[in-house]
């Protein structure tokens, strides 16, 4: 699917058995996603297991772990489609130990739907899953109050926890207008596709409904055009003796034929001679196409360079401070050598400091802690060996991020944000 107006990208999230891939199995389910073979063998996995009606989640839990524990360990990704829009959702695990699987599926999301039970209420994980959502910059939000109907007065409960999670969203800076709430029943169906009889008080959209007409927000402020390079293309036969294109996928804003476009890091100023995809020629491209792009003058250009805009061109940096969600086991201390991963471009980086701490649980910051554990979210300076091109993480996600990785093993450690990304939230200080 090519990124478009009509292509909107979801990520479920909430804390442990609230439900997420029941809901996702639903959705693929009611939107007629599923193919009959598919339902045949959920309906005889259901059966062994002596369930008396399908069990949805097998849809989406595809590991032998998952399917063993009943629980959600890797991000499934998975596509479906209503006549009014088509969607690519990612169900991000709910164990804390997994936290960084939920950050990698929310990572490009315009919408995440946040569970809660609706028996347990607003609970710890589904604070800090709310906080890494703000974190990211996600735009919208949906919070499913899923398990509806097996609560007593299902309208006061539904109406607290509203209330509990509105506090809560404000907090971390998004508006009444970005947040639905929905009391849903993914196992039976209610307000996921279709309007539940149980919960007559409640006159807002069902879940498809929301998701089917909820504004498909860009990024905060939008950019010019940005294109890390992933591939020079230089055939080099006889039918293109001298072609030569930058293969890659458009990180943010559009290009046309004739834009002029300035070459980072080495700020070299050129003009777009050609657009090139494997269907043929284009005049445009915009976000998220992945096209070849050819340029009027002979550059030296590699993979992980980026071309950019030339009005707005961000200013290569090599010292800057960053928000980052620490992923590894070991803890981030001050003075790590790790890999910093910035699109296509990888390069040694030092982190001069954990400067301050976010406290997703009460919604705080402390000062000058001594090292970032699993999960925990900071401010850190980092120092790179070469400088990237990198745009504000508020001005653009996706230019704006950026990975930490283990020089030796090649495991992700960190998912880095440029600037204060925690400047938005509404947030009280402690020293």
């Amino acid at each position: 699917m090519t990124a478009g107006p009509d292509l909107l990208r979801i990520a479920t999230a909430g804390s442990v058995d609230d439900g997420k891939s029941t809901l996702v199995g639903r959705l693929l389910f009611d939107t007629k996603s599923v193919l009959a073979d598919q339902i045949d063998a959920v309906t005889r996995a259901s059966v062994d297991k002596g369930l008396d009606t399908p069990d949805l989640s097998l849809l989406v839990d595809g590991l032998r772990a998952e399917r063993e524990q009943g629980i959600t360990i890797d991000v499934a990704y998975r596509y479906f489609a209503t006549p009014r829009r088509s969607f690519v959702l990612a169900d991000t695990p709910g164990h804390v130990q997994y936290t960084r699987n939920t950050v990698s599926g929310a990572s490009t999301a315009s919408l995440v739907i946040l569970l809660v039970d609706a028996r347990s209420g607003v609970v710890a994980q589904t604070r800090r899953h709310a906080a890494v959502m703000a974190l990211l910059g996600v735009p919208q939000l949906v919070l499913a109050v899923n398990k509806i109907d097996l609560v007593d007065d299902a309208e006061s409960v539904f109406a607290d926890i509203s209330a509990t999670f509105a506090d809560l969203t404000r907090t971390l800076g998004w508006s009444d207008e970005q947040v639905q709430a929905i009391p849903v029943s993914a196992l039976r169906g209610d307000n996921v596709a279709t309007r539940s009889e149980l919960t007559g008080f409640y006159d807002g959209p069902t879940l498809i409904e929301h998701l089917e007409t909820v504004p498909n927000v860009a990024d905060r402020a939008p950019v010019g055009f940005r294109f890390p390079v992933q591939y020079v293309i230089r055939p080099r036969t006889a039918e293109y003796p001298d072609y030569r294109g930058y293969a890659g996928q458009v990180a943010a804003g559009r290009v046309e034929v004739g834009d002029d476009v300035v070459v980072l890091p080495s700020g070299i100023r050129t003009t777009v001679a050609g657009i090139d995809t494997a269907d043929g020629s284009l005049e445009s491209a915009h976000t998220g196409r992945s096209v070849t792009v050819l340029l009027a003058d002979d550059i030296d250009i590699s993979r992980g360079d980026v071309i950019a805009a030339a009005h707005d061109a961000p200013e290569p940096i090599s010292n800057f401070t960053a928000t980052v969600c620490w992923l590894g086991d070991k803890p981030l201390l001050p003075g790590a050598r790790l890999l910093l991963k910035h699109g296509a471009f990888t390069t040694p980086a030092i982190v001069g400091g954990v400067d301050t701490l976010f406290d997703e649980q009460e919604l705080s910051l402390r000062d000058a802690p001594d090292r970032l554990e699993l999960n925990q979210i900071g401010r850190i300076s980092v120092q790179t060996a070469q400088p990237i091109s990198a745009d504000d993480y508020l001005v653009n996600r996706e230019s704006g991020s950026f990975l930490l990785i283990d020089p030796q093993g090649g495991n992700t450690l960190g998912a880095g944000l440029v600037g204060d990304a925690l400047a938005p939230l509404h947030l009280s200080e402690l020293v």
